[in-house]
């Protein structure tokens, strides 16, 4: 179902700061798919008043699928390593093997952490953490600082082709927490706590990424999103493309107990975000980040801007 909305029925988007948001959306607008955008595109760029660009150009478009709304926090880890083996830093990550075939299965997490890839001159980096480097996989890029204090940025390059599960979820099936009790840091201390089932945990998840090298990403920029270009904290969001083209601008009104009402740009997707009313809120990067991200799992609200001909043409064809 979608239905055009009016700007006065956006819940605090008076309050909000749009020319954050515009800046942000001039940044991948040029990418956006279809034959609307580009005149919009430069008027963005150019812009004097943010508001009023997005109210004379754009529609709020009500998209749903019959899913509860769900939002959660994503962020880009930053963990210690070094680009050589050493008895402090003994876990690989690994860049995409060339036998790998998108679409198919490959080796599992397990296989992986048995060794199937050792030997094959496939490590760009080595870290000190397991748990760390299995949280950097469900965020798809990170940062590595080394030991001489610089620091590697690196992205996502690909999986195994296996389908994602989590791991949160099987501490709830074997009755470890109940629901409201997961997070990330509670996953991430319970594993430490316990190793060897902690370990055994990680694999139930059979899903594994790989990573290359981003040499010319600099450290003040984010990571690269699914628009191949920089996201920015807590303006930029991951959905599910297949309901929210990516580019788009999208209000959010999240609730909890640190609600959000604002306006965030859609460039990036994740295996997890499926469903017109599902998103992921980029919080940024390092471990602060982290905290904020994993505190996050509530419902609310989103809304996609689309061009006002797309939206009412939108509006007719869903219901049509």
């Amino acid at each position: 179902m979608a239905r055009v909305l009016s700007f006065d029925e956006l819940n605090g988007w008076a309050a909000d700061d749009q020319s954050a948001a515009l800046s942000v959306f001039a940044e991948t607008c040029d990418l956006i798919e279809g034959a609307e955008w580009p005149q919009l595109c430069a008027l963005a760029k150019q812009a004097p008043n943010a508001r009023s660009f997005f109210e004379l150009f754009f529609r709020p478009v009500l998209i749903e699928d019959g899913q509860e709304p769900l939002f959660t926090g994503y962020f880009e880890p930053e963990l210690r390593g070094s680009r050589s083996q050493t008895a402090r830093y003994r876990y690989p990550l690994y860049r995409l093997p060339p036998d790998v075939v998108s679409g198919a299965p490959y080796l599992s997490r397990q296989d992986i952490s048995d060794g199937a890839l050792a030997g094959r001159d496939l490590e760009i980096a080595w870290v000190d953490d397991p748990v760390e480097l299995f949280f950097l996989q469900v965020q798809g890029s990170g940062r590595i600082r080394l030991e001489n204090g610089s620091v590697m940025r690196i992205g996502y390059a690909g999986h195994n082709g296996r389908n994602y599960r989590s791991i949160g979820q099987e501490l709830i099936r074997r009755g470890i927490y109940d629901a409201h009790q997961v997070s990330a840091k509670v996953i991430q201390n319970w594993v430490r706590r316990n190793p060897v089932e902690g370990d055994a945990l990680l694999n139930t998840n059979p899903s594994y990424v790989f990573f290359r090298e981003l040499p010319s990403l600099s450290a003040d920029k984010g990571p690269i999103g699914a628009m191949h270009r920089s996201i920015t904290p807590m303006r930029t969001i991951a959905v599910d493309p297949k309901f929210t083209p990516l580019g788009a601008p999208v209000w959010i009104e999240k609730d909890g107990a640190e609600p959000l009402q604002r306006l965030m740009i859609a460039q990036d997707t994740g295996s997890a975000i499926k469903g017109a009313q599902r998103a992921d809120i980029f919080f940024g990067s390092g471990h602060f980040a982290g905290d904020q991200a994993g505190k996050i799992r509530d419902p609310g609200r989103m809304i996609v801007l689309m061009p006002i001909q797309l939206a009412y043409a939108f509006e007719e064809r869903v219901e049509g």
